[in-house]
Formats: C-alpha cells, structure tokens, sequence
C-alpha cells in the first residue's frame, strides 16, 4: 500500500471528523447514525464526484472497506472526544475542515493527474475533491455552503493546487510538493478567517 493512499484514508478521517462536528454544532441531539450520514457525504462526497468524471471504476469506497471503517472510527472518535477537542481547540470544527480541504485538494489533484486529465483539469478536480462534500454536509443541516459564502474557502484551494502543478513542472520532490502544498492551502485558510479576507463582489 502506497503513501497515497494512507493519505487518503487521513483525508477521509479529517473529513469525517470534520462532518461529524459539523453536524453536532448545527444540529442538537443526533443520533449516531444520523451523525454517520453527514460523517460519510462529508468524506466521500467529492472524492466520489472526482471518481465519476475520470471514470475511476469502482469508486474507491466501494471497492475499499477501509475508507467505511475509517469514517465509521472517526465518528466515534469525534464523538467520544468533542469536549476534549472544545476545551484545546478553539475552533475545532474550523481545523479540521480546514486539514480536509488542503489534504483532499492536492490528493484529488493528483489522483486526476495520474488518470491523464490535463493539468488545469486536475486543478478543478482538485478542488472539487475538497469541497463537494463539504456542499453536501451544509446542505444537509440547512446551512448555507462555505464556499457560496464572501469568506475565502475555494481560493486557498485554487491557490495550492495551481503551486502544486507549477512546483510539478519545475521538478520539485514530490513529498516536499505536497507537503508545502498542503501547508499553503492550510495557512492561507486559518489567516482568511482570522483577518476576514474576501474577495471583492461582483454587482450588478
């Protein structure tokens, strides 16, 4: 097994986690099932979507028990550990997320990559990856979706993804490309949020 795909089972966990919270801070009182369901749209739901227009058949969770144990675990863990997670972290739910979308945007970049889609392609794919799960779980508690919102959620994603393909052609070490890659998109998150950056709107 192959350090990809390690690192898209700690993808598929951070999602989780990431939806778990999600779903515990949106909604009251939640089984763990329900709290399952918005775990699995959340780690599943754009890697799922990226599958489908590469035609990556069968898709990887339903080829792979793991990635439903993973989610399953992580539900448990998120739930069993939440006041601990709100007691150190200030905004949990911020990190994790956060951790997902910069892990999923580079993994989903690069898995589009070595399908043969073009460069630019794999970008959007890439970004897709991060974010279409994240579209369902906010759907899904009735929130309106990050990335719809003036916050800067898909940029830090463009940004990354567009340094990780240009690192490529360069000839970066492809660990050390992920890794600053990830961290990019990470950082430049978190400090959107904290100094409330936002792109200018468009009016008509």
């Amino acid at each position: 097994m192959n350090v990809l795909y390690w690192t898209d089972l700690l993808g598929t966990g951070v999602f989780a986690i990431s939806g778990t919270l999600a779903a515990l801070h949106k909604k009251k009182d939640l089984d763990l099932l329900t709290l399952f369901i918005f775990a699995f749209v959340t780690a599943v739901g754009g890697g799922t979507l990226r599958d489908v227009i590469i035609q990556a058949h069968p898709v990887a969770w339903i080829s792979d028990a793991n990635y439903l144990l993973v989610v399953i675990f992580s539900v448990i863990l998120a739930v069993a550990c939440r006041r601990w997670w709100l007691g150190v972290l200030q905004r949990p739910l911020l990190v994790f997320d956060t951790l997902g979308i910069g892990i999923f945007t580079i993994l989903g970049l690069e898995k589009a990559l070595n399908a043969g889609v073009n460069a630019w392609a794999a970008v959007l794919l890439g970004i897709v990856s991060a974010l279409f799960g994240g579209v369902i779980r906010d759907t899904l508690a009735n929130e309106v979706p990050l990335v719809f919102e003036r916050q800067l959620y898909a940029t830090p994603c463009l940004t990354g993804a567009t340094f990780y393909v240009l690192a490529l052609f360069l000839g970066l070490d492809p660990t050390v490309n992920f890794l600053l890659s990830v961290g990019l998109i990470t950082i430049f998150r978190l400090l959107a949020v904290k100094h409330g950056w936002s792109l200018p709107p468009i009016r008509v």
